[in-house]
């Protein structure tokens, strides 16, 4: 049995390891399922153990299958080091960049990218707009634009601006609900971000600490959405509510400084000049928007 490549399958045995499921595995890697269960199988009959056994939850890690997991991960570990040393040496304005996006910048990107696209038309943006914090030491992506407090991984990250959020919802909302509630928020609703706290920080602090807690949602359009429709209010940046119609700012409550937009990217890509120009145009734009994002708190 030919072992010299053994390593060739080994991302699909880290993806089935990381998920449990062929289905999701093969979502991750851009593959088929079919594809999936092959090189599982293959790896299986090479190695002659049984990596995983099959139920109908899905797929669980066998004694052998634990053993492996940190040798791929090492040897997965290697091959993105080697790849992003070597295209860390590409000094070229052309090829392909990788760009993850929160959702929160739909509006806005598509001009953004349009205006990068006429400034270096060789370089192809591979775009995945996403929630998720991807992982650029996984190789998940080459930029990420990131909402967060702070950022811990051993990426290059840029802190471009502080934004500022307030609460909303519709006119309709507060007229059916606003003189009859109560002095803590009491017989009002919020629509939840999907943390899975009951009461998460962010309510307790508010105005409306005794306000219902409903929906554990991930998709900040959805929530924006629910709101202009009068399900209830929710916390939203400024700048995202103003591209919503519908939502208003709750009366008697101030836009406060929320987290920060950062940009990253992995350390050993900073000499990549087609990551450098895209980096420096991503930051040119957001900082432009600086006004947008504080709103009322923009101090010219």
């Amino acid at each position: 049995m030919d072992k010299t490549l053994d390593w060739a399958k080994l991302p699909y045995f880290l993806a089935v390891a990381r998920s449990g499921s062929l289905r999701t595995a093969a979502e991750t890697l851009g593959a088929t399922h079919a594809t999936v269960n092959r090189n599982l199988g293959a790896l299986e009959e090479t190695y002659g153990v049984r990596l995983f056994e099959r139920s109908k939850k899905g797929l669980v890690l066998t004694s052998a299958g634990e053993a492996l997991v940190p040798l791929a991960e090492e040897a997965e570990t290697a091959v993105i080091a080697a790849r992003r040393r070597l295209q860390g040496l590409d000094r070229e304005a052309s090829g392909t960049v990788r760009l993850s996006i929160p959702t929160f910048f739909g509006h806005r990107i598509p001009g953004i990218i349009a205006r990068f696209e006429r400034a270096y038309p060789d370089i192809e943006l591979r775009i995945n707009v996403t929630d998720r914090f991807e992982d650029l030491d996984r190789d998940e992506t080459d930029v990420s634009i990131r909402i967060a407090h702070q950022v811990d991984d051993s990426a290059v990250a840029e802190k471009i601006l502080r934004y500022a959020s307030a609460i909303y919802a519709s006119q309709d909302y507060l007229d059916r609900n606003w003189e009859s509630r109560g002095p803590k928020g009491e017989g009002l609703q919020w629509i939840g971000w999907g943390d899975g706290v009951p009461v998460p920080d962010w309510v307790r602090a508010s105005p409306f600490p005794k306000a219902r807690v409903r929906y554990e949602l991930n998709s900040p359009t959805l929530i924006a959405k629910l709101v202009a429709e009068g399900v209830g209010m929710s916390r939203f940046p400024v700048i995202a509510a103003s591209w919503i119609d519908g939502m208003i700012p709750i009366p008697g409550t101030e836009p406060y400084l929320d987290r920060s937009v950062w940009i990253m990217r992995h350390s050993e890509l900073r000499q990549t000049i087609r990551v450098q120009l895209l980096v420096d145009h991503l930051a040119r734009e957001l900082q432009a928007m600086r006004p947008a994002f504080l709103g009322p708190l923009y101090k010219a």
